[in-house]
């Protein structure tokens, strides 16, 4: 079994970031797209994703389900294994942002604490949190997986906003917060894009 003392990391004879993004025209950033299951963030990230690429901007979605069904299939929704896949899910997307890459993740993380983990691995200048926001009786009642209804009959355990807590950014955080109570998805989508193209326009290779 290999142990620090035999470990002999390569980043210092690999290509830069900066390399990357001069090649892609574009800066990697992180948007770490937070809220309730059904809040609208997977919705969200899928639709400015489009339109990023539309405009030739390289991008990549990590999401909940889907590393779930993969990479953290081990993991549960207990509070050490919400830990774990947050950490593993951050080191993947400092990868993605080494490349340039801009990344959307799309996780509940329901803790002030699990987010700030987040952006101390991704490097905090790179990290905007972005709270996409509905009420708890919203979510209940769009139910797009079903999991309102069996959480209610005591079919799905931990359910955020139910048995586990979720918080909400504290006053005085710089999160970003789309309202999908409040906002058509037309509006949340145009609000994205007139706060996320200025943080990825290359200003340094231009």
């Amino acid at each position: 079994m290999s142990t620090p003392e035999n470990i002999h990391t390569e980043f210092h004879r690999m290509l830069g970031r900066d390399a990357k993004e001069a090649q892609l025209r574009q800066r990697g950033h992180v948007f770490w797209f937070y809220g309730l299951s059904g809040s609208g963030k997977s919705t969200l990230a899928n639709a400015v994703e489009r339109k990023l690429t539309e405009r030739g901007i390289v991008t990549k979605i990590l999401d909940g389900d889907n590393i779930r069904s993969g990479l953290n299939s081990d993991l549960g929704f207990s509070d050490a294994d919400r830990q774990e896949n947050i950490r593993r899910i951050s080191e993947v997307t400092r990868l993605f942002l080494d490349a340039g890459v801009v990344v959307f993740t799309s996780f509940i993380t329901p803790k002030r604490v699990l987010r700030e983990a987040a952006s101390v691995i991704v490097g905090a200048d790179d990290f905007t949190p972005v709270y996409v926001q509905a009420s708890f009786e919203t979510c209940a009642e769009r139910d797009v997986k079903g999991l309102y209804a069996k959480a209610a009959a005591g079919g799905v355990k931990h359910f955020t906003g139910k048995d586990s807590a979720f918080e909400e950014p504290a006053a005085g955080d710089c999160d970003w917060v789309i309202s999908t109570d409040s906002n058509t998805e037309e509006a949340s989508i145009n609000e994205l894009l007139e706060r996320i193209l200025p943080l990825i326009k290359q200003n340094a290779h231009s």
